[in-house]
């Protein structure tokens, strides 16, 4: 079997987290995935931690399978003279520095495409290459603050909060895979190949999905809700004997259901929660009904419940207990493999699920520059 992507070669000179999630996804799919660093290696995650694992970031792991590594010196006319022969040979090309630098080095699309014209450019920026932030530095944390995303997270009384990932990385990594492929699939009607400008900024704020539209529609600035949902209730945490579950109702029926198991069956047929938009006017009233019952019982009493009564739930687990989750583990989320330096590494797997061409691991996320010679020989260039 071959991945879906098979033949595509990918030429990678981005960093971190968006970009290096992005082609790890092509990278898992099939592509040749290229990581391109400065000599010594010059992708930041390599140093974050801990934790380490022989001197090898976790971090850095999370991001980069699937990938061979080449170090070139980009400040060198020689360095660009190698990136413009792999630039020749390659289908995609994606960056993450900062707008003007590509310029500089005289890798602007229009110079590649005259390379290249087949190839698809990828560039990813914290605010995009037009517009009076082009020149900011993006970093996700800023993007949450100013995207609103922190304006709708955590509590009045908490504050704002950020995500406990950098999401905005993942959102616009996911972006900047599904526009390569939309490139590549195109190009095969066109038999051209076409610029990308993808940012941190415009990824976080397609993100505010119905938060955002319940403002545009009424002119009222959402606030942070906790665990509670802007437009449907009773769709949030509870507090039971022994700790704390999701509930998720999301139409009358499920609260009709939702009410017989609390033994409080009056409660669908009051005319203040009778329907969703019922609920949501009353919010605070119905929940603190709820929450006299849920706390009488322990989680797991109220689990299998809801689940016989098919009402969507859930506990609350920790990244211990994910990792040991049998659902999970069914479904191959969590893989080993061998590493030459950080020898067996535990990882996440890959969500796609692809019967004829799956997903597969075959290389390590690489060492600085550890394909340097199977790839330079290809020019007849040494170490």
């Amino acid at each position: 079997m071959t991945g879906a992507l098979n033949g595509i070669k990918v030429l990678d000179l981005t960093r971190v987290l968006a970009g290096p999630y992005c082609t790890m996804i092509l990278g898992d799919l099939g592509a040749e995935v290229i990581k391109v660093e400065a000599p010594g290696g010059s992708d930041e995650t390599r140093g974050w931690g801990p934790p380490f694992q022989n001197n090898v970031s976790a971090y850095y792991l999370c991001a980069n399978r699937n990938k061979k590594s080449i170090t070139v010196d980009l400040k060198s006319e020689e360095g660009i003279t190698l990136i413009k022969q792999l630039i020749a040979e390659s289908d995609v090309l994606i960056n993450n520095f900062k707008v003007g630098t590509m310029e500089r080095f005289g890798l602007d699309y229009e110079t590649v495409a005259q390379l290249n014209s087949r190839i698809v450019y990828c560039s990813i920026t914290g605010f995009g290459e037009t517009g009076p932030y082009k020149d900011l530095p993006g970093y996700d944390f800023i993007i949450q603050a100013m995207s609103g995303l922190m304006s709708i997270t955590g509590t009045e009384q908490s504050g704002p909060q950020k995500m406990g990932v950098a999401i905005t990385d993942i959102l616009t990594g996911l972006y900047a895979c599904i526009g390569i492929q939309s490139a590549l699939l195109e190009r095969t009607q066109s038999g051209k190949g076409q610029k990308l400008d993808i940012s941190l900024y415009d990824s976080a704020v397609s993100s505010l999905v119905n938060v955002g539209s319940n403002y545009l529609m009424s002119g009222k600035v959402p606030t942070a809700l906790g665990n509670s949902h802007a437009n449907i209730v009773p769709y949030q945490t509870f507090t039971t004997q022994d700790g704390e579950m999701v509930i998720a109702v999301g139409n009358d029926q499920q609260f009709k259901q939702l009410c017989s198991i609390l033994e409080k069956p009056s409660l669908s047929k009051d005319p203040r929660f009778r329907t969703n938009a019922d609920r949501v006017q009353h919010r605070e009233l119905l929940v603190s009904l709820l929450q006299e019952v849920m706390e009488t019982k322990p989680t797991a009493y109220w689990l299998e419940k809801c689940h016989a009564h098919n009402i969507p739930c859930g506990p609350i687990q920790t990244i211990a207990e994910v990792s040991r989750d049998p659902q999970l583990r069914e479904r191959e989320m969590f893989i080993e493999y061998e590493h030459p330096t950080a020898e067996t590494v535990k990882a996440i797997g890959s969500p796609l699920k692809l019967s004829r061409t799956p997903v597969t691991y075959d290389l390590h996320p690489p060492d600085p520059g550890e394909h340097n010679q199977e790839i330079l020989s290809k020019f007849n260039l040494s170490q």
